[in-house]
C-alpha cells in the first residue's frame, strides 16, 4: 500500500487506486492551503513493535524531513510543530528532543505512541519525554485521549491532545460518561429514559434519552452516531476544563489522583 523513501511516501489511494506521491514539501503546501492555526511536520511513525534500527532510521529521517518542512513553510500565521519520534527507546527520544528544540519551533509534539505499545510503555515514553521539551512552548501528545492517559500526561507537562476516541466510540454505539464507557446497544438501555449524563450540557444529553439512542442504534440510524460523537467530544472537553480549574486552584493531585495511578488492567 505504501513505499517510504528519503524523498517521501508513495501510496495507493484507497478511493480510486491511483498512486499519490507525498513529500514533506507537498504536505506543507496542503496544510498552508488549508489555513490551520497549527500544522504538523511530515514525519515517519514506525509501528510500536519496530526494532531499534528501524526506529532510529525513522527518527533520523523525521528530522531531515522537518528541515525540509521548515524550508517549505510559507505562512507566518500558522505555527509549524515538530514531532518527536523514537519509539520506546528513551535515548532516541532524548536525542530527538535535543535535535528538534535546536530549531526553535512554536511547539513540539510527542508522536509514535498509541501505535501498538502497551499502556506501560506509553506512560514511560510520555513521562520521560514531556519534561525534556521547553516549558515555554506548547507540548502536544498525539493520539492519546483516555481519561487516565490524559491525566498522567498532563501531570508530566503535556498541554494539548488529539484522539479519535470520541468519534470511534460514537461510531460503535458507545458513550463516555464520567470516564466509563456505556454500550448503548445493550438491552438494558431500551427503557432507560434518563440522559447519558444529567450533568452534561451537550445537545445530546439535553434532548435525548438513553432509550432513544438505543432505538436509533438498533435502527442503524446515522443520527445515533452523530449524537454519541457530539456527547463524547463534549465529555473530553469538560474533563480538560475540570483539570485546568484544578491546576489553577492547586488541587490537581487531590482532585485527579485516582486517574494518575496505573489501572489494574493496564
Amino acid at each position: 500500500m505504501r513505499k517510504i523513501s528519503e524523498d517521501g511516501v508513495i501510496f495507493r489511494s484507497p478511493k480510486d487506486g491511483r498512486l499519490i506521491d507525498m513529500t514533506p514539501e507537498r504536505s506543507i503546501q496542503i496544510q498552508n492551503a488549508l489555513g490551520a492555526d497549527v500544522i504538523m511536520a511530515f514525519d515517519e511513525c514506525p509501528p510500536g513493535d519496530a526494532g531499534r534500527d528501524a526506529v532510529k532510521a525513522a527518527t533520523d529521517r523525521t528530522y531531515r524531513w522537518l528541515e525540509r518542512c521548515i524550508a517549505a513553510h510559507e505562512r507566518d500565521d500558522q505555527a509549524l510543530f515538530g514531532i518527536v519520534q523514537g519509539g520506546i527507546f528513551l535515548d532516541l527520544r532524548s536525542q530527538a528532543v535535543a535535535d528538534l528544540t535546536m530549531l526553535d519551533l512554536p511547539g513540539y509534539a510527542i508522536g509514535g505512541v498509541s501505535v501498538g505499545e502497551s499502556p506501560e510503555n506509553i506512560r514511560m515514553v510520555v513521562q520521560h519525554t514531556a519534561p525534556l521539551l521547553p516549558r515555554e512552548k506548547i507540548r502536544y501528545l498525539m493520539g492519546v485521549g483516555t481519561y487516565r492517559e490524559m491525566a498522567q500526561a498532563i501531570a508530566a507537562g503535556i498541554d494539548v491532545f488529539d484522539c479519535v476516541i470520541p468519534t470511534r466510540l460514537g461510531r460503535h454505539g458507545a458513550a463516555l460518561v464520567k470516564g466509563d464507557r456505556l454500550n448503548l446497544k445493550n438491552a438494558q438501555f431500551k427503557e432507560d429514559f434518563s440522559p447519558l449524563d444529567e450533568d452534561c450540557p451537550c445537545y445530546t444529553c439535553q434532548n435525548f434519552s438513553r432509550a432513544y439512542l438505543n432505538h436509533l442504534i438498533k435502527a442503524k440510524e446515522m443520527l445515533a452516531y452523530m449524537l454519541l460523537s457530539l456527547h463524547n467530544v463534549t465529555e473530553l472537553i469538560n474533563f480538560t476544563v475540570q483539570i485546568r480549574a484544578s491546576i489553577l486552584g492547586d488541587r490537581f493531585v487531590e482532585d485527579f489522583g485516582d486517574w494518575l495511578e496505573a489501572a489494574a488492567d493496564q
